[in-house]
């Protein structure tokens, strides 16, 4: 996607920002301008964070004022009607009779409209001769009917023929029994349907690797097969790209095993589309790989990364995958971090990696993303406090009767955790308490969560959120992608490889599908965003055991409480708190002066990091609750459970005295 501007093109009509040339492949990709899903050789797309526009070549380079044949009287314009989409305002396009999409051609004086296709190649009233039937074919607007070459209904223009009473798409009526195909010219293809075979043919498409419905054009000599989009529009024979390679390359047609010397990788079915040799250089490319992106950024590194075509010694793993990467081929790597580089496959994952911007020639403007500013010796001033600045207290906290509030540890504002006797940084006139891990929470960070950076928010509103990582209910700092996907600061801190006391290996995130479910090894819930995984000894955490604390406090213990990251043990443990019986198997937290075991979550609780007197609607349950003090000497009954309510916050129904529910298993909301 190497970004000439020479090259870039303008047109508020057909989009809002400038448009690119590119040469990269952009298979089964919707064209912004005729608004069809096709595969999209040498187009264009817009570079903007967030646009992912692409362009036909012949749909950017549109005229923006054209004569029609179908309207003589006034010359129509391309515009752009991006209102009549918001307002609903459906029309059909005068010609083939489809909803227009936004961008089309309209006449300024009249009613006339046209999708941005018919505008530049009208379909004829009539064809006399057509390749794919014997008789004179006539034009119809959307006609649900099978059509007669690919056997798929019509829901688009198509032709009918009145002596035979049958349908065509028109898009098929180019395709005849047998056609010379630019990338097979030993033989003719032959129109086959799929049940008229009697040998084991190719039955994939050799350019595109998908499998064709129906029908599809066949070699029998040399086993050659393609599907009808390839043949309506073929790949290109030679690719022209200096920023991909110095010498032209040359399609091959077959399928052969070789390492690709772009992205190192051998080739993957679906994904490589064709592959593409230089025979001076014994150069060998997928075409998907043409035209990669130079300088990009990721959501894996904090700089940016720049392909090199040979990556050199010196690199172990992907910064992506983890898994070893080669130096004899092209990676991206890190100038400014010597050991980082990823897969050149791994890098331009639009889905979960790049945000799909090209930064060659763009100014890398390092951004202060500091949450506060220094004021003074051991003094700042921060984002989340204006009002006061905080002093930096490295050691103890004398807990005098100035900070102690009902008899609970002062907690951290930004990750609601006891905070103990770590250093922090603090304001007394208000009882305003950081970590200090948790002051240098910086203001955008990058994660493998999102493609596009997450911005950190320290409001609080009065309104407990819940984090969809891990489902911890918090009134604490949260990052958010977008102003969505609120995301707790425990589980935006963790990173690759994740190393935790309670596994021997490095653990690495794995994305949660529902076909591939796995439980944690430290709860037995079953996550349904993302784990840390080691594959090699089929351990799984989920965030929320991944980020409770080593060391914690709870208010019916004066010592610090240690996690246990389960153990072999015979004989019954009984949780202190909720005294039901534990498994020592599990994690769970123990008081080695009191030599007492306690349930994980019963000490951190559900509610306990929720500030009394704020409000939480769940996803699931579209109810308002309100966290309440559990401090009535008299404990109340659980409205699901039945049994007295133990944590210290609990949370009652909004506007009714005695619905409680002391568990998020009470309100039936499950974990993530």
């Amino acid at each position: 996607m190497y970004m000439d501007t020479k090259t870039a093109i303008y047109k508020p009509p057909i989009h809002e920002h400038p448009l690119y040339y590119s040469a990269r492949f952009a298979i089964s990709s919707r064209c912004s301008g005729c608004d069809t899903v096709d595969n999209i050789y040498s187009g264009y797309f817009c570079n903007k964070l967030g646009c992912s526009v692409w362009l036909h070549k012949e749909c950017a380079e549109a005229p923006l004022e054209i004569n029609h044949p179908f309207h003589p009287e006034h010359p129509i314009l391309l515009t752009n009607d991006i209102e009549d989409s918001r307002l609903h305002n459906f029309r059909q396009c005068y010609l083939c009779g489809l909803i227009l999409s936004p961008l089309r051609y309209s006449c300024s004086s009249c009613e006339f409209r046209v999708d941005i296709a018919c505008g530049m190649k009208p379909w004829p009233h009539t064809i006399e001769h057509p390749l794919c039937h014997d008789h004179p074919l006539i034009f119809r607007q959307s006609q649900y009917a099978p059509c007669e070459v690919c056997n798929e209904f019509i829901r688009v223009p198509s032709y009918f023929c009145t002596e035979c009473e049958v349908y065509f798409h028109a898009k098929c009526i180019c395709f005849s029994t047998e056609v010379n195909h630019p990338c097979h010219s030993n033989h003719p293809l032959e129109f086959t349907a799929f049940d008229t075979l009697i040998y084991d043919p190719e039955k994939t498409c050799l350019l595109c690797e998908e499998k064709p419905r129906n029908v599809y054009y066949h070699c029998s000599i040399c086993n050659f097969t393609t599907c009808l989009p390839c043949t309506r529009s073929p790949p290109p024979l030679v690719v022209e790209h200096m920023k991909t390679h110095q010498h032209p390359l040359t399609r091959l047609s077959k399928r052969i095993l070789y390492i690709c010397d772009v992205c190192g990788m051998q080739r993957k079915t679906k994904k490589h589309h064709g592959s593409y040799i230089c025979h001076q250089c014994d150069f060998v490319i997928h075409g998907r790989c043409i035209g990669f992106p130079h300088v990009i950024n990721i959501n894996r590194h904090v700089h940016r990364i720049s392909f090199t075509h040979v990556l050199g010694a010196g690199y172990s793993k992907c910064g992506v995958c983890y898994k070893s990467i080669s130096q004899y081929h092209g990676a991206y790597s890190c100038s400014v971090c010597p050991k980082y580089a990823v897969h050149s496959d791994c890098a331009v994952d639009t889905n979960t990696v790049w945000d799909g911007v090209e930064l060659e020639g763009v100014p890398d403007d390092t951004e202060d993303t500091a949450p506060y500013k220094v004021i003074g010796v051991e003094l700042i001033s921060h984002v989340s406090h204006v009002k006061h600045n905080l002093k930096f207290y490295k050691d103890n906290i004398h807990y005098d009767h100035e900070w102690i509030q009902c008899d609970e540890w002062i907690r951290c504002e930004a990750c609601i955790d006891p905070v103990g006797y770590d250093a922090i940084y603090a304001c007394k006139e208000c009882f305003f308490v950081l970590h200090e891990k948790c002051a240098n929470l910086p203001i955008k960070r990058k994660h493998l969560f999102a493609i596009r950076p997450y911005m950190l928010e320290v409001n609080n509103t009065g309104t407990a959120f819940e984090c969809w990582l891990c489902s911890t209910i918090s009134n604490g700092f949260k990052y958010s992608e977008q102003g969505s996907w609120k995301a707790d600061v425990r589980c935006c801190s963790l990173s690759e490889p994740f190393i935790h006391a309670g596994h021997l290996h490095p653990l690495y995130f794995k994305k949660i599908f529902l076909r591939n479910w796995v439980q944690c090894n430290a709860c037995t819930i079953f996550p349904l965003t993302y784990v840390l995984r080691c594959d090699a000894c089929n351990f799984s955490l989920c965030l929320f055991c991944a980020t409770l604390p080593l060391k914690t406090w709870q208010r019916t213990d004066e010592h610090p409480l240690t996690l246990c990251c389960g153990k072999e043990a015979s004989g019954e443990y009984w949780c202190e708190i909720c005294e039901k019986s534990l498994d020592p198997s599990l994690w769970f937290y123990t008081c080695s002066d009191c030599r007492v075991t306690l349930h994980a979550r019963c000490v951190i609780g559900d509610f306990s990091r929720i500030n009394a007197g704020s409000t939480i609607e769940f996803r699931l349950v579209p109810t308002i609750y309100e966290a309440v003090p559990n401090n009535r000497s008299t404990r109340p009954l659980c409205s699901e459970c039945h049994s007295r309510c133990i944590s210290s916050i609990i949370l009652r129904k909004k506007n009714e005295d005695n619905k409680y529910f002391c568990s998020r298993f009470c309100l039936k909301v499950p974990y993530g």
